[in-house]
């Protein structure tokens, strides 16, 4: 049973996650030669201030 965690930019709307959820289930679906039921996928916002890229929080960036 595949567990995928999706780590973004919070931002999304429900049907980019939506859209996201399924297709990264049917991938691994196909890829690992499981059923999509068996395929869960976790998908976590980040916000801004939560993590940096190149010494800096992201919220700092422009």
């Amino acid at each position: 049973m595949p567990f995928i965690t999706i780590e973004m930019k919070e931002g999304r709307t429900l049907e980019q996650k939506r859209r996201l959820t399924a297709e990264v289930t049917r991938l691994v679906s196909e890829i690992c030669e499981v059923p999509e039921d068996r395929v869960w996928v976790f998908i976590e916002d980040l916000k801004s201030d939560s993590f940096g890229k190149g010494g800096k929080l992201v919220i700092d960036e422009n």
